[in-house]
């Protein structure tokens, strides 16, 4: 019997295949960890955008909680795409009543167009009910705008935002800066800011290209994976980014719009 690490996904399915639990799964097999997946609800989506959503009912959201935590040992969970209020509240009953292990937060708000994929009332839910379980939260730019209630517009900015999501109880904050205006040209630049009040600076090669869909889903799900094996946060963040880097630079062919990331690097 080989013994694995074994992690779960709670989030939205991507119909065209590159974000979401899609996006979860492929970077949780790449990584060599046994996968489960709690579906919060459906997507008509491909890489123009989202056509429609169908939030899973809430009892039987709770049955597969009951499900997987009946059988499975969950070292670490993630959580994606939460639709609405009552399903960010739901979800974060339930992890609460679980036991899954280390919880990375990837803070689903705002579509790549700009739009809000959240209410006001779910972003508030997310604040108070789901981030003060996380270990660790991945939000991008215009995520952790809205949850710090104002615009971050350059890098003393996004750390100081990282001290403001840190306060709302999440104990390690990750703000991806691919869309920080003032950013070098040739770079992109993270801020990870750990539990201890540390805090680094991850950069990588500016790629040139649209075909970004799922990155958000991707990197928190690699970190997902390797906190599942045992490894630190601190051991684990280098390799995420240039796993991620390596993801978007060996571009595959598949769509016409935000193409995904290449999970077979």
């Amino acid at each position: 019997m080989i013994e694995v690490p074994q992690v779960v996904t709670i989030a939205g399915i991507d119909s065209s295949g590159g974000a979401g639990v899609n996006a979860d799964l492929k970077t949780f097999h790449n990584q060599h960890v046994y996968a489960a997946s709690i579906i919060v609800g459906l997507t008509a989506q491909n890489t123009y955008g989202v056509q429609a959503l169908a939030p899973t009912d809430l009892a039987f959201l709770d049955e597969q909680f009951k499900s997987v935590a009946a059988d499975l040992s969950i070292q670490a969970a993630k959580t994606g795409a939460l639709f609405d209020a009552e399903h960010v509240v739901n979800v974060a009953t339930n992890l609460k009543k679980y036991a899954f292990g280390k919880l990375v937060v990837d803070p689903v708000m705002v579509a790549k167009g700009g739009a809000k994929l959240l209410s006001d009332e779910a972003i508030e839910a997310v604040r108070t009910k789901l981030l003060p379980l996380a270990f660790l939260a991945t939000p991008n730019l215009a995520e952790a705008a809205v949850l710090v209630g104002h615009e971050i517009k350059n890098q003393a900015e996004m750390e100081a935002a990282a001290y403001e999501i840190q306060a709302l109880g999440t104990q390690n904050v990750l703000i991806k800066g691919g869309h920080l205006v003032d950013d070098e040209s040739t770079q992109v630049s993270d801020f990870i800011l750990f539990a201890d009040g540390t805090s680094r600076w991850l950069r990588a090669p500016r790629i040139d290209t649209v075909r970004t869909h799922g990155t958000g889903d991707t990197i928190s799900a690699y970190i997902t994976a390797n906190l599942a094996k045992g490894q630190e946060l601190k051991d684990i963040i280098d390799g995420a980014k240039e796993f991620i880097t390596a993801a978007i630079a060996q571009t595959i062919n598949v769509g016409h719009g935000h193409g995904p990331l290449n999970h077979w690097v």
